[in-house]
């Protein structure tokens, strides 16, 4: 049931607010642009990042419009130090994507409660035998769907994107979801052995909420599940100085990854690169992204 509640005209391009079901159970606001001119056009599904800022979410990789100027202020400083000053959203449809993204429970418009409203609602869930991992996990499959059914978007041609949290929600709805034909994942890929370490996100009791699977680690490692999205293309980039993940852990994932896609005929459709960055993703990496996507959905 979703409904067009604002536009605004962005030259190339037209930015759309909508309230939609993104389950039975949370009615959202969304972003969507469209391109000016004849369809269908390809899709990306923006998946944000998490960086403990919690204000903003959908916001972080689409500009937003009609919002408080803190609200706004805040985008911009997250998008100038962590997107080289670029909503990848925008940048993307003015290269003639459809790009939706809504906020993840507890960012943006579902936000407000901090690291202290992300512990609760994860001990929450867990009384009802859910996990906070696994809620998000569903509404990304159900975006995805949403996504791929908009008259304006070609299904056979949706794409996934996201950095850090985005990153790791963006290899995971490529593994669960038919409605994503490629990913580009950004600054999140290692191995459980390499990330379960003393100070790790991994180990902590917030962050870690958003990518807990619960009994998960007794069966798959993160690229064993990422590699679940194989013959899909997939693209993942880490940072030679991103303290998050340990270069040899990368490295280790990498190798599992690349040997899945090799085993089935497809290596060329698996891209990985180690970049001289930190936890970011930089101008010169996303030119190199869209353009393996437009590759990718093209083929």
């Amino acid at each position: 049931d979703a409904v067009t509640i604002a536009e605004e005209d962005r030259g190339s391009y037209v930015a759309r607010k909508l309230s939609l079901n993104i389950t039975g159970d949370s009615r959202v606001l969304a972003y969507m642009l469209v391109p000016k001119g004849d369809g269908p056009f390809p899709g990306a599904l923006l998946l944000h990042d998490h960086g403990a800022r919690f204000d903003i979410g959908k916001e972080k990789v689409i500009r937003p419009w009609d919002v408080s100027a803190e609200r706004r202020a805040s985008a911009k400083e997250w998008v100038d130090g962590s997107y080289g000053g670029r909503w990848i959203g925008d940048e993307l449809a003015k290269r003639g994507y459809v790009c939706f993204s809504t906020d993840a429970l507890n960012w943006g418009d579902r936000g407000g409660g901090g690291y202290d409203g992300q512990a609760m609602i994860a001990a929450n869930l867990m009384h009802l035998g859910m996990s906070f991992a696994g809620l998000i996990a569903h509404e990304d499959m159900r975006a995805a769907e949403f996504l791929a059914e908009r008259p304006e978007v070609d299904a056979t041609r949706v794409g996934a994107m996201g950095l850090s949290m985005g990153a790791f929600r963006t290899w995971q709805v490529a593994a669960l979801s038919d409605h994503i034909a490629a990913g580009a994942a950004i600054c999140w890929m290692a191995t459980v052995k390499g990330l379960v370490t003393p100070g790790n996100n991994q180990v902590r009791s917030q962050s870690a909420f958003s990518m807990l699977h619960p009994d998960l680690f007794n069966y798959l490692d993160y690229p064993d599940v990422a590699s679940i999205a194989c013959p899909k293309p997939l693209l993942i980039y880490n940072g030679l100085r991103d303290g998050l993940f340990p270069v040899p852990s990368v490295r280790d994932a990498y190798a599992k990854m690349h040997a899945v896609w090799e085993s089935q005929g497809v290596a060329d459709r698996l891209v990985t690169k180690l970049w001289d960055v930190p936890h970011e993703f930089s101008v010169a990496m996303q030119d190199e992204a869209f353009a393996w996507l437009a590759g990718s959905l093209d083929d």
